[in-house]
Protein backbone atom coordinates (compact mmCIF):
# COMPACT_ATOMS: atom_id res chain seq x y z
CA UNK A 1 0.00 0.00 0.00
CA UNK A 2 0.64 3.06 -0.66
CA UNK A 3 -0.24 6.77 -0.19
CA UNK A 4 -0.04 9.88 -2.11
CA UNK A 5 -1.75 13.57 -1.75
CA UNK A 6 -2.19 15.28 -4.77
CA UNK A 7 -3.13 18.93 -4.96
CA UNK A 8 -2.66 22.06 -2.18
CA UNK A 9 -5.58 23.78 -2.00
CA UNK A 10 -7.88 21.23 -1.77
CA UNK A 11 -6.50 18.14 -1.39
CA UNK A 12 -6.98 14.49 -2.55
CA UNK A 13 -5.33 11.34 -1.08
CA UNK A 14 -4.41 8.67 -3.80
CA UNK A 15 -4.21 4.86 -2.06
CA UNK A 16 -2.84 2.45 -4.26
CA UNK A 17 -3.34 -0.88 -3.29
CA UNK A 18 -1.47 -4.28 -4.24
CA UNK A 19 -4.06 -7.25 -5.21
CA UNK A 20 -5.61 -8.50 -2.41
CA UNK A 21 -4.68 -5.14 -0.11
CA UNK A 22 -7.70 -3.13 1.43
CA UNK A 23 -9.22 0.61 2.81
CA UNK A 24 -11.75 1.38 4.54
CA UNK A 25 -13.88 4.70 4.68
CA UNK A 26 -17.34 6.03 4.11
CA UNK A 27 -20.22 4.20 2.04
CA UNK A 28 -19.52 6.60 -1.66
CA UNK A 29 -16.49 8.73 0.05
CA UNK A 30 -14.78 7.40 -2.78
CA UNK A 31 -13.87 10.27 -5.81
CA UNK A 32 -12.83 7.96 -8.20
CA UNK A 33 -11.34 4.31 -8.76
CA UNK A 34 -9.66 2.07 -11.28
CA UNK A 35 -11.62 -0.94 -12.74
CA UNK A 36 -9.67 -3.22 -10.52
CA UNK A 37 -10.91 -2.28 -7.02
CA UNK A 38 -14.16 -3.87 -5.68
CA UNK A 39 -16.50 -2.24 -3.09
CA UNK A 40 -18.09 -4.10 -0.30
CA UNK A 41 -20.09 -3.51 2.87
CA UNK A 42 -17.79 -3.56 5.77
CA UNK A 43 -19.19 -5.91 9.07
CA UNK A 44 -20.32 -2.97 10.73
CA UNK A 45 -21.81 -0.68 7.88
CA UNK A 46 -25.47 -0.64 9.42
CA UNK A 47 -24.55 0.96 12.42
CA UNK A 48 -22.80 5.03 11.91
CA UNK A 49 -20.60 5.75 10.39
CA UNK A 50 -21.47 3.31 7.53
CA UNK A 51 -18.55 2.01 6.36
CA UNK A 52 -17.06 0.54 2.92
CA UNK A 53 -13.62 -1.96 2.34
CA UNK A 54 -12.04 -0.83 -1.18
CA UNK A 55 -10.27 -4.14 -2.29
CA UNK A 56 -7.91 -4.68 -5.24
CA UNK A 57 -8.76 -7.87 -7.20
CA UNK A 58 -6.66 -9.55 -9.61
CA UNK A 59 -4.21 -6.79 -10.01
CA UNK A 60 -3.30 -3.72 -8.59
CA UNK A 61 -5.26 -0.51 -8.81
CA UNK A 62 -5.58 3.00 -7.28
CA UNK A 63 -8.70 4.61 -5.34
CA UNK A 64 -8.92 8.37 -4.41
CA UNK A 65 -10.58 10.62 -1.53
CA UNK A 66 -11.14 14.38 -2.46
CA UNK A 67 -11.20 16.82 0.72
CA UNK A 68 -14.71 18.09 0.54
CA UNK A 69 -13.23 21.57 1.03
CA UNK A 70 -10.16 23.33 1.01
CA UNK A 71 -7.67 22.71 3.85
CA UNK A 72 -5.20 19.87 5.03
CA UNK A 73 -5.29 15.98 4.82
CA UNK A 74 -3.50 14.59 8.11
CA UNK A 75 -2.23 11.21 9.15
CA UNK A 76 -2.92 9.30 12.17
CA UNK A 77 -1.25 6.17 13.29
CA UNK A 78 -3.26 4.56 16.12
CA UNK A 79 -2.65 1.00 18.15
CA UNK A 80 -0.08 0.09 21.14
CA UNK A 81 0.97 3.42 22.77
CA UNK A 82 -1.24 5.76 21.22
CA UNK A 83 -5.17 5.54 22.04
CA UNK A 84 -6.40 7.16 19.71
CA UNK A 85 -8.10 10.31 18.82
CA UNK A 86 -11.55 12.44 18.59
CA UNK A 87 -12.44 13.98 15.57
CA UNK A 88 -15.57 16.12 13.60
CA UNK A 89 -18.22 14.22 12.52
CA UNK A 90 -17.91 13.39 8.64
CA UNK A 91 -14.24 14.62 9.21
CA UNK A 92 -12.71 10.90 8.96
CA UNK A 93 -11.58 9.60 5.11
CA UNK A 94 -9.96 6.59 4.77
CA UNK A 95 -8.14 4.12 7.33
CA UNK A 96 -6.53 0.44 7.10
CA UNK A 97 -8.64 -2.14 8.16
CA UNK A 98 -7.56 -2.89 11.74
CA UNK A 99 -8.80 1.03 12.21
CA UNK A 100 -12.17 1.14 14.22
CA UNK A 101 -14.33 3.95 13.71
CA UNK A 102 -16.95 4.88 16.00
CA UNK A 103 -19.61 7.94 16.44
CA UNK A 104 -18.52 8.97 20.08
CA UNK A 105 -22.10 8.52 22.62
CA UNK A 106 -25.10 9.90 21.19
CA UNK A 107 -24.61 13.18 19.89
CA UNK A 108 -28.11 14.49 20.85
CA UNK A 109 -27.53 13.24 24.72
CA UNK A 110 -28.54 16.04 26.98
CA UNK A 111 -25.17 17.40 28.23
CA UNK A 112 -22.80 15.66 25.44
CA UNK A 113 -20.67 17.65 23.17
CA UNK A 114 -22.80 16.67 20.09
CA UNK A 115 -25.71 18.34 21.49
CA UNK A 116 -23.85 21.96 21.84
CA UNK A 117 -22.87 21.34 18.29
CA UNK A 118 -19.77 19.14 18.80
CA UNK A 119 -20.50 15.64 17.01
CA UNK A 120 -17.72 13.50 17.56
CA UNK A 121 -16.51 10.12 15.59
CA UNK A 122 -13.94 8.13 17.48
CA UNK A 123 -10.87 6.23 15.49
CA UNK A 124 -8.89 3.48 17.29
CA UNK A 125 -8.11 0.42 16.98
CA UNK A 126 -4.65 -0.73 15.27
CA UNK A 127 -3.63 1.17 11.71
CA UNK A 128 -3.33 4.20 9.80
CA UNK A 129 -5.96 6.81 9.82
CA UNK A 130 -7.01 10.16 6.98
CA UNK A 131 -8.53 12.95 7.98
CA UNK A 132 -9.45 16.17 6.52
CA UNK A 133 -9.53 19.38 8.14
CA UNK A 134 -10.82 22.19 6.49
CA UNK A 135 -8.70 25.94 6.42
CA UNK A 136 -5.51 26.16 8.06
CA UNK A 137 -4.34 24.04 11.19
CA UNK A 138 -3.04 24.66 13.94
CA UNK A 139 -1.54 22.11 16.41
CA UNK A 140 -1.76 23.11 19.90
CA UNK A 141 -0.25 20.46 22.58
CA UNK A 142 -1.39 20.46 26.30
CA UNK A 143 0.02 19.07 29.32
CA UNK A 144 -1.37 17.66 32.25
CA UNK A 145 -3.84 19.94 33.80
CA UNK A 146 -3.44 22.80 31.34
CA UNK A 147 -6.72 23.61 29.49
CA UNK A 148 -7.59 25.88 26.08
CA UNK A 149 -11.14 27.00 25.59
CA UNK A 150 -12.22 27.24 22.42
CA UNK A 151 -15.24 27.46 20.11
CA UNK A 152 -16.77 24.54 19.00
CA UNK A 153 -16.66 24.95 14.99
CA UNK A 154 -13.03 25.36 15.04
CA UNK A 155 -12.52 22.20 16.50
CA UNK A 156 -11.24 19.41 14.32
CA UNK A 157 -9.49 16.97 16.41
CA UNK A 158 -7.76 16.08 19.96
CA UNK A 159 -6.12 13.24 21.15
CA UNK A 160 -8.57 10.23 23.41
CA UNK A 161 -6.67 11.92 26.30
CA UNK A 162 -7.99 15.28 26.39
CA UNK A 163 -11.20 16.07 28.16
CA UNK A 164 -13.65 17.88 26.25
CA UNK A 165 -16.78 20.11 27.94
CA UNK A 166 -19.41 22.62 26.20
CA UNK A 167 -20.87 25.34 28.67
CA UNK A 168 -23.23 28.01 27.39
CA UNK A 169 -21.48 31.10 27.91
CA UNK A 170 -24.60 33.83 29.06
CA UNK A 171 -24.20 37.39 29.83
CA UNK A 172 -21.45 38.54 27.56
CA UNK A 173 -23.41 41.64 26.37
CA UNK A 174 -25.68 41.98 28.94
CA UNK A 175 -28.70 40.42 26.68
CA UNK A 176 -29.95 37.12 26.70
CA UNK A 177 -27.79 36.12 23.78
CA UNK A 178 -25.78 33.13 24.21
CA UNK A 179 -22.60 31.55 23.03
CA UNK A 180 -21.07 28.14 23.52
CA UNK A 181 -17.94 27.52 24.27
CA UNK A 182 -15.65 24.16 24.84
CA UNK A 183 -12.65 23.67 27.12
CA UNK A 184 -10.30 21.14 26.04
CA UNK A 185 -8.03 19.79 29.18
CA UNK A 186 -4.65 17.68 28.39
CA UNK A 187 -2.48 16.09 28.18
CA UNK A 188 -2.99 15.25 24.49
CA UNK A 189 -2.56 17.14 21.67
CA UNK A 190 -5.72 19.57 19.66
CA UNK A 191 -5.83 20.41 16.71
CA UNK A 192 -7.91 23.61 15.85
CA UNK A 193 -9.14 24.62 11.80
CA UNK A 194 -9.30 28.15 10.88
CA UNK A 195 -12.68 27.27 9.00
CA UNK A 196 -15.86 26.82 11.32
CA UNK A 197 -17.77 23.55 10.70
CA UNK A 198 -21.11 25.74 10.15
CA UNK A 199 -18.86 26.41 6.77
CA UNK A 200 -17.93 22.70 6.38
CA UNK A 201 -19.59 19.63 5.34
CA UNK A 202 -22.59 20.95 3.84
CA UNK A 203 -26.09 21.89 4.63
CA UNK A 204 -26.58 21.94 8.66
CA UNK A 205 -29.49 19.64 9.66
CA UNK A 206 -32.78 21.39 10.05
CA UNK A 207 -33.66 22.35 13.85
CA UNK A 208 -36.65 23.38 14.80
CA UNK A 209 -38.11 26.05 17.44
CA UNK A 210 -41.76 27.05 18.52
CA UNK A 211 -41.33 30.95 18.90
CA UNK A 212 -44.97 31.94 19.54
CA UNK A 213 -47.14 34.25 17.17
CA UNK A 214 -46.54 37.86 17.67
CA UNK A 215 -48.63 39.11 20.47
CA UNK A 216 -48.74 35.84 22.39
CA UNK A 217 -46.92 34.29 25.10
CA UNK A 218 -43.98 32.63 24.57
CA UNK A 219 -45.81 29.07 25.64
CA UNK A 220 -48.44 28.76 23.10
CA UNK A 221 -50.75 25.75 24.03
CA UNK A 222 -50.63 23.45 21.80
CA UNK A 223 -54.68 23.80 20.64
CA UNK A 224 -53.69 26.84 19.06
CA UNK A 225 -51.76 28.17 16.27
CA UNK A 226 -48.43 28.24 16.88
CA UNK A 227 -45.29 29.77 14.91
CA UNK A 228 -42.01 27.20 14.05
CA UNK A 229 -38.95 28.50 12.58
CA UNK A 230 -36.54 25.90 10.69
CA UNK A 231 -33.34 26.89 10.49
CA UNK A 232 -32.46 25.08 7.31
CA UNK A 233 -28.63 26.52 6.51
CA UNK A 234 -29.84 26.97 3.23
CA UNK A 235 -27.50 29.01 0.88
CA UNK A 236 -29.02 29.70 -2.42
CA UNK A 237 -32.69 30.49 -3.61
CA UNK A 238 -33.56 27.23 -5.64
CA UNK A 239 -32.55 25.50 -2.42
CA UNK A 240 -34.82 27.88 -0.30
CA UNK A 241 -37.84 27.85 -3.08
CA UNK A 242 -37.76 23.76 -3.60
CA UNK A 243 -38.10 23.95 0.49
CA UNK A 244 -40.69 26.31 0.51
CA UNK A 245 -42.44 23.99 -2.42
CA UNK A 246 -42.29 20.88 -0.14
CA UNK A 247 -43.66 22.25 3.29
CA UNK A 248 -46.57 24.20 1.08
CA UNK A 249 -47.57 20.90 -0.62
CA UNK A 250 -48.11 19.73 3.11
CA UNK A 251 -50.83 22.73 4.31
CA UNK A 252 -53.53 19.78 4.04
CA UNK A 253 -51.74 18.86 7.32
CA UNK A 254 -51.75 22.20 8.75
CA UNK A 255 -49.06 24.44 7.24
CA UNK A 256 -50.89 28.02 6.38
CA UNK A 257 -48.12 30.09 5.46
CA UNK A 258 -44.26 29.87 4.59
CA UNK A 259 -41.84 32.68 4.22
CA UNK A 260 -38.17 33.17 5.07
CA UNK A 261 -35.65 35.56 6.19
CA UNK A 262 -32.02 36.21 5.84
CA UNK A 263 -30.22 35.71 9.16
CA UNK A 264 -26.20 35.74 8.43
CA UNK A 265 -24.66 32.80 6.60
CA UNK A 266 -28.04 30.83 7.09
CA UNK A 267 -31.62 31.91 6.16
CA UNK A 268 -34.49 31.09 8.34
CA UNK A 269 -37.74 29.32 7.12
CA UNK A 270 -41.05 30.62 8.99
CA UNK A 271 -44.21 28.39 8.68
CA UNK A 272 -47.38 29.38 10.57
CA UNK A 273 -49.08 25.95 10.85
CA UNK A 274 -52.32 24.44 13.44
CA UNK A 275 -51.75 21.11 14.74
CA UNK A 276 -53.35 18.23 13.98
CA UNK A 277 -56.91 17.45 14.27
Amino acid sequence: MHDQLLGTTQPVLSISLDPGESIIAEVGGFAWMTDSIAMAAADDARREPRLCVYTATGEAGVVAFAAKLPGRILSVEVGPGYEGCLVREFSFLAGTPGVRIAAEADPQAPGSPGSQGLALWRIGGSGRAWVELPGDVVRRELTAGQSLRAQPRHIGMFDSTVAVQVAEVQGITGRDDTYPCAVLSGPGVVWLRSMPSSLGHGPRPARERVVGLPGQPSSVPASTARLTALTAGLHSRNAIASTMFAIRASRPHGVRATTWLKSGAESVLVIACLPRG
